[in-house]
C-alpha cells in the first residue's frame, strides 16, 4: 500500500491539541488551590501545581511557565508524555466530586505558550569556579545541567547523538511529542552557557580518563542502549527491527517503509506501544502486539494501551515467539509462536510465563518488530570503573554518588532492581537531586542557591 509524503506527515503530526486561552482559563478556574496540595505531592518533581494554575487564571503565562520548568527542566515534554491520571491528575481531590483538574494539558498550554513567545526563563549563576561533566543529554543530564549552571558551575554536557535531549528528542513518537518540544527545552540550558557537545561519545571522542583529570566531578546520565535479541531463530532476516531505532528513524525522517505490511511487534512495554502506532502510521495493514503474559502484567501505561487499541492495533495475550520464518528471498513472512500460561513464582514474586506444550501457531507476518526492553551501557560504565549489577549503576540514594564519590549518576542507568522508576519525570528529578549533592559537595561556602 503506497503512502504519500503529505500523508506521512498527517499521520505524524501532533494528535492531540493544545488548550485554547478561554478553555484554559475557565479550567484553571475549577482548581481549588489546595493548602497542602496532594498534586505537588504526587509530581516528582514537585511543581507546585496550584501556583502555575493560579497565574494561568490571572494572566501570567511568563509566571506559569517558569513556576513549571524551575521544578521541571524538561516540563514542557513531561506536559505531553507523564502519566498524569496516575500522578497529578490522579491526586487531585476533584476526583472525589467531579472530575480531576486538567493539569497536564494547563502544563502544557503555559509550556506551549512560552515556546512561542520566545521566552529565556532562567539566567546562569555568578561563576564559582567548579566544572562539572555530564555525560548524556537526556532528561537526567540536561536537568543536572541546569541546575548545575544556576548554581554558577561550569557544565559540559557530551552526548553522542547530533541532537542532545535523549529519549524525549529521539524516543517518542512525534504525534505524542513533537521533537521541536524537546529541543527548545535543550535550548533553555544552552542558554545559561551549558557547552552540550554532541556528536561526542565517551570512548571514541573523550576517554573516561580525559573527564576525571579535566572536572571536579562526572554525572554519568546516559540512559540505556538498543533493544536486544530475541533469542530464536531468524532474527537475521530481512524486516526485523529494532523498536528504538524504529522510532527513532521516524524522528529524523519519514518512511513509507512498512506501508503495506503486516508487522508483529513483541513486547507489551510504552516502547512496544509507538513502535506498533508508528507501524500504523507508516502505512501497515495490520499491526499486532504479542505478548507471553496477560494484558494485567504489561508495563505499558494505560492511556497507551488505550491510545493503541484506538489505532487498531491488535493484542494477543500470552503469547511468545519460537522463531521467525523466512521466504526464499531471506525476508520475513511469517512468525511462529507458541501459546503460554502463568504460573507462580518460586520466590512468590511475580507471576512467570511458561509454554503450553504442543499449543504452536503461525502468525501471518512480514515484519517483526523486537520490543523487549533495551540493553545496558555496560562498556560505559566500566570506562569509569564503576560498581554495577548487570549494568545498573550502584549509587547512595541520599547523594547519588556512585562506587567513586566524583562520580555521580542519575537516570535510566540506575533504574531497575527496585532502584528509580521508568518515567522522564523521574529521571529529571534524579538530575535535579545528583546536582543539588553535587554542589553540596563542592560548592564554596557562602555560594547561594539562585
Amino acid at each position: 500500500m503506497f503512502i504519500s509524503a503529505e500523508a506521512l506527515r498527517r499521520n505524524f503530526a501532533e494528535v492531540k491539541a493544545g488548550m485554547r486561552p478561554k478553555e484554559a482559563i475557565e479550567e484553571s478556574n475549577r482548581c481549588l488551590y489546595c493548602y497542602d496540595a496532594p498534586c505537588i505531592q504526587a509530581c516528582p518533581t514537585g511543581i507546585n501545581i496550584p501556583s502555575f494554575i493560579k497565574k494561568i487564571a490571572t494572566g501570567n503565562l511568563t509566571g506559569s511557565a517558569r513556576t513549571i520548568m524551575d521544578a521541571n527542566p524538561v516540563g514542557a515534554s513531561c506536559a505531553r508524555v507523564c502519566p498524569t491520571e496516575e500522578l497529578c491528575e490522579g491526586a487531585c481531590v476533584l476526583n472525589h466530586s467531579s472530575k480531576p483538574i486538567r493539569i497536564g494539558d494547563l502544563q502544557r498550554y503555559a509550556t506551549d505558550w512560552a515556546i512561542k513567545n520566545e521566552q529565556r526563563l532562567f539566567a546562569a549563576g555568578a561563576r564559582i569556579g567548579r566544572s562539572v561533566a555530564v555525560v548524556g543529554g537526556g532528561p537526567a543530564g540536561l536537568s543536572a545541567a541546569r541546575e548545575l549552571a544556576r548554581f554558577g558551575f561550569d557544565v559540559t554536557v557530551f552526548e553522542a547523538r547530533a541532537q542532545a535531549g535523549g529519549l524525549n528528542t529521539y524516543g517518542i513518537v512525534s504525534f505524542r511529542l513533537p521533537q521541536p518540544i524537546s529541543l527548545w527545552e535543550v535550548e533553555q540550558i544552552r542558554g545559561l552557557g551549558v557547552d552540550i557537545r554532541t556528536n561526542t561519545a565517551v570512548g571514541r571522542d573523550v576517554t573516561a580518563e580525559e573527564l576525571l583529570n579535566g572536572y571536579d566531578a562526572v554525572l554519568l546520565a546516559a540512559g540505556m542502549s538498543k533493544v536486544p535479541m530475541l533469542g530464536i531463530p531468524g532474527e537475521e532476516l530481512e524486516g526485523v527491527y529494532d523498536a528504538i531505532e524504529l522510532v527513532e528513524g521516524t524522528k529524523i525522517s519519514l518512511s513509507p517503509e512498512l506501508g503495506g505490511r503486516h508487522v508483529a511487534v513483541i513486547g507489551a512495554g510504552n516502547t512496544a506501544i509507538d513502535a506498533a502506532t508508528c507501524a500504523v502510521r507508516m502505512g501497515a495493514v495490520h499491526v499486532e502486539i504479542c505478548y507471553r503474559r496477560t494484558q494485567q502484567e504489561m508495563t505499558a501505561y494505560e492511556f497507551e494501551y488505550e491510545f493503541a487499541k484506538s489505532d487498531g492495533v491488535a493484542f494477543r495475550w500470552l503469547t511468545a515467539p519460537q522463531r521467525i520464518i523466512g521466504d526464499e528471498n531471506g525476508r520475513v513472512k511469517a512468525i511462529e509462536c507458541i501459546r503460554m500460561k502463568l504460573e507462580p513464582s518460586p520466590d512468590g514474586g511475580r507471576a512467570r510465563p511458561v509454554p503450553v506444550p504442543g499449543s504452536e501457531f503461525v502468525i501471518e507476518a512480514n515484519a517483526v518488530v523486537k520490543a523487549i526492553g533495551q540493553k545496558r551501557h555496560v562498556q560505559l560504565i566500566d570506562q569509569f570503573g564503576l560498581a554495577h549489577s548487570r549494568g545498573i549503576v550502584s549509587v547512595d540514594p541520599a547523594t547519588y554518588q556512585t562506587s567513586n564519590p566524583r562520580i555521580y549518576a542519575a537516570g535510566d542507568i540506575i533504574f531497575g532492581d527496585g532502584q528509580g522508576e521508568a518515567m522522564v519525570v523521574s529521571a529529571a528529578q534524579q538530575g535535579k537531586l545528583a546536582a543539588y549533592a553535587i554542589y553540596k559537595q563542592l560548592a564554596a561556602a557562602g555560594v547561594s542557591n539562585p
